[in-house]
């Protein structure tokens, strides 16, 4: 999806991983990140929310929780993290990194709630009244107060398959009621999940109608006295969106894509952030007219379309591997035999680095013409060398 895009915006990164792989300082089954173009992005998108008025937590599940990327990311100007889950949260504060948001996507376990408010996030997200309350109990006993914001839903709302849930709308004022009593949880805003999203009609970044619901949801505790320090509307924020997202009444938004370039909206590539991340792995054996490569860091919802050589300097046409098998190797058309067993092949797709068993490799300095691998991790943020 991203391919054509890497080729016209950031060749160099392709030039620096097939180097490094050449050398043997990489192996098969790997991101390559660009980390200069890391930087340079959170900047741009640092500097368009603070133009904007748009506060930023950035998300790091897309490329494995990095801490390397995420240290760069704050020192860029995003000063704190999106947790959507306990575990990332672990491998974001272990690394010294704030957070900011936790409890969106995935809501905190009962039993890890006292290890998450010892992280001390700025908000924690709520589906319900229940979970607030068991929130409280923790923050009563630690002799704190922990704010919260609530996700609220709405019959028409967009939410992704696995990830439904949610306070509706209708439910929002009888719930408030019982979360106002009590004593160590504070309101102070709604979210939902996802915001806005790329039309392929307009080829733009629209909202979706879960805006409108947590508008009206903001509306409502306004309405009962609440002071609404967050409307967080994530999903695709970057610089393009980021004017959008005040115009519908946003507060905060949650780079995480555009921070690799990475988002539907990057795929043409001339957009002011560029791709960052790129997949790179070697022809294990061939069959007939299909070269097969060595796979593990393959995504469902990637969209792939081509695979490049950088031997032959040419791109191949590639099958994307079923939801219902797993990615042993990835497909490579090649009708005319040209590629050979050992062969580099170099990918750039929409993933999620966190849900495969890739490898990330981190590769800083070559916006300057030096590129140096700073190190190499797993796809949950542990490094390897």
């Amino acid at each position: 999806m991203f391919l054509e895009a890497v080729l016209k915006s950031n060749p160099a990164l392709i030039d620096a991983a097939y180097k490094l792989y050449k050398d043997g300082d990489i192996g098969p089954n790997t991101y390559c990140v660009d980390l200069s173009m890391i930087k340079r992005n959170a900047s741009l998108i640092a500097r368009e929310g603070k133009e904007y008025g748009i506060e930023l937590y950035f998300m790091t599940k897309q490329f494995g929780r990095n801490p390397v990327i995420s240290q760069a990311i704050v020192e860029s100007g995003i000063e704190k993290a999106v947790a959507v889950d306990m575990d990332e949260a672990r491998v974001l504060h272990r690394n010294g990194i704030k957070i900011g948001h936790m409890g969106h996507l995935v809501q905190i376990a009962k039993r890890d709630i006292k290890e998450a408010l010892d992280m001390r996030p700025e908000v924690i997200t709520c589906f319900s009244a229940e979970k607030a309350a068991e929130i409280n109990e923790v923050a009563a006993e630690m002799g704190l107060i922990q704010d919260i914001l609530l996700r609220v839903i709405d019959n028409g709302d967009y939410i992704y398959p696995g990830q439904e849930g949610g306070i509706r709308l209708e439910c929002l004022e009888e719930t408030v009621d019982s979360i106002s009593k009590l004593g160590n949880v504070r309101i102070v805003g709604v979210t939902s999940f996802p915001c806005f999203l790329y039309s392929e009609d307009s080829r733009a970044i629209e909202p979706t109608t879960n805006v409108y619901t947590i508008k009206r949801a903001a509306e409502i505790l306004r309405g009962m006295g609440i002071e609404v320090k967050q409307i967080n509307g994530p999903s695709a924020t970057c610089v393009s969106s980021i004017p959008i997202l005040k115009k519908m009444g946003m507060t905060h938004g949650e780079p995480g894509h555009a921070l690799t370039g990475t988002t539907p909206l990057h795929a043409r590539g001339d957009e002011p952030e560029g791709q960052a991340i790129v997949y790179i792995t070697e022809v294990s054996h061939r069959d007939r007219d299909r070269a097969y490569v060595f796979g593990g860091g393959f995504y469902p919802r990637s969209r792939m379309k081509k695979a490049y050589s950088p031997r032959l300097k040419t791109t191949f046409d590639v099958e994307e591997i079923p939801a219902e098998s797993i990615d042993y190797y990835g497909t490579v058309i090649d009708d005319e035999g040209l590629l050979k067993i050992g062969d580099t092949l170099i990918y750039a797709f929409r993933t999620q680095v966190f849900v495969t068993r890739a490898k990330v490799a981190v590769i800083d300095g070559i916006r300057e013409g030096r590129p140096r691998l700073v190190g190499i991790f797993t796809s949950l943020g542990d490094e390897i060398r």
